[in-house]
């Protein structure tokens, strides 16, 4: 049910949940984790009140935190990595473009039933836009998947690729580098508490040394850095993340690493000499973002070049305490190269077009859904079809871009359906947890991280 008004949202929450002393009480907490939690999820994304909307975010979030469900930093956890506490595994990050609560849920039983210890849920600047996700709604879906699933801990909402682009910033660079500063404030109000920076796009190779090529990228990196740590709750410090070279370019190089780290701390104290720094440094190993579609629409086979992405990992926790090399763009890899990860101690790895795959070719897909979205993207996006792409390719490159306009046909489809779809998902993250080594690794939130309950303002109505 998506409730149209306070009266409903009162009613459907009576004998369940109380708020009258300001914050969240849990009455009958079966009721709310089989039921109410459900009509609250959808509230919260499709009410056509605001208001309403603003009210069941809040139960969902306030509610989470009654249960011990709470948003957290994995700083502390990178920090161990980067002083050799720990180690001996790869933590993913899963982008989830549509069926948010469901696929997070996928995610949920995967780790329950593993064991597993870090998973980091993110959304990009980019996705955010064309999934129609704004960080407060993707924080509440991921959090009722918690409440759903009866997870009980932390659970860590990133911000992926909070990315400056290059070509607007060329010509405004002021406004791009504000609506970037606009977007962290934003995601941290939303629970937030991890961060990736990446002003990568910036860097400009036709200078003549290695840090005057990194110079906008680390100054402007170090600046952000800076706005951050003066946005985060007290008792939080958010973990942040950087970047030496754009997806999909050459790959990275223990120099560039370098003149990046070396340029950004020197600026990072400029702005604050207690100011702490990134936690983790994404390069380039020889992915893209999506993988190659060939003509057919499959995927071309991308080899990783592991022993640099070994090397550049070595290098940022050694000499500068960060937990390692985020590699991105790995979703689409296949499956013998997962193991590798861990072996060649990356900190973490970011997931994103498979899973979107999953749900677009499963069998349980609706036929007649799947051709509506493919004619929008035809009379829609037609704009970005290459004259050289297949429509196969074309297709496979802009069907991301579907998730947005088909965001509430998707989320009511069937719940068979929904199921179905997600059992794949799940065995898919199942696997990758496996390959991954986290499975097995849930002691050590226990041990590292502490998360910190940032208490909420009653909306407006739920007063009175």
């Amino acid at each position: 049910m998506i409730y149209q008004n306070e009266d409903q949202l009162k009613e459907g929450c009576q004998s369940i949940l109380d708020w009258r002393e300001g914050d969240v009480r849990i009455l009958d907490e079966r009721s709310f984790q089989e039921e109410l939690i459900d009509d609250l999820i959808y509230t919260a994304v499709f009410s056509p009140d605001s208001v309403i909307q603003e009210a069941a975010a809040f139960l969902i979030r306030r509610g989470a935190a009654r249960l011990g469900i709470i948003p957290a930093s994995i700083q502390s956890l990178y920090e161990a990595m980067g002083k050799g506490e720990v180690s001996g595994f790869t933590v993913p990050a899963i982008n989830i473009r549509g069926l948010t609560y469901d696929v997070a849920q996928a995610v949920f039983r995967a780790a329950k039933k593993g064991d597993a210890g870090p998973v980091i849920f993110e959304i990009a600047r980019s996705e955010i836009g064309y999934t129609r996700q704004r960080p407060l709604e993707y924080a509440c879906a991921v959090l009722a998947a918690a409440i759903k699933t009866g997870w009980r801990g932390p659970v860590f909402l990133q911000g992926d690729h909070f990315q400056i682009n290059a070509k607007k910033f060329a010509a405004e660079g002021e406004r791009e580098t504000q609506a970037v500063r606009d977007l962290i404030r934003e995601a941290i109000l939303a629970s937030f508490y991890n961060i990736d920076i990446d002003t990568s796009t910036l860097v400009d190779l036709s200078h003549p040394t290695i840090k005057d090529q990194q110079r906008m990228n680390f100054t402007l990196a170090a600046e952000l850095t800076a706005l951050i740590r003066g946005l985060e709750p007290e008792g939080i410090t958010v973990s942040v993340g950087g970047e030496i070279g754009e997806v999909g370019g050459k790959n990275s190089t223990v120099e560039e690493l370098q003149a990046f780290m070396d340029g950004y701390l020197e600026e990072l104290e400029r702005r604050g000499p207690t100011l702490k720094g990134i936690s983790k440094i994404s390069v380039q190993t020889g992915t893209t973002h999506g993988g190659v579609p060939l003509a057919d629409g499959t995927v071309a086979k991308v080899k990783i070049d592991f022993e640099v992405l070994q090397k550049l990992s070595e290098t940022a926790r050694a000499r500068y305490g960060l937990a390692g090399a985020v590699q991105h763009g790995a979703s689409t890899l296949p499956d013998e190269a997962f193991d590798r990860f861990p072996a060649t101690q990356t900190a973490e790895i970011h997931l994103a077009t498979g899973f979107q795959n999953i749900i677009y070719d499963s069998k349980s897909f609706p036929g007649q859904l799947r051709a509506k979205v493919y004619d929008h993207l035809r009379s829609e996006l037609k704009g970005e079809w290459k004259e050289k792409d297949t429509e196969e390719q074309f297709i496979y490159k802009t069907r991301k871009k579907g998730f947005g306009p088909f965001k509430q046909e998707l989320w009511e489809l069937s719940a068979d359906v929904r199921d179905e779809i997600c059992a794949e998902l799940e065995g898919k993250f199942a696997f990758l947890f496996d390959k991954l080594k986290i499975n097995g690794t849930r002691q050590l939130l226990d041990r590292f991280v502490k998360p910190v309950d940032v208490p909420l303002e009653r909306p407006a109505a739920l007063k009175g």
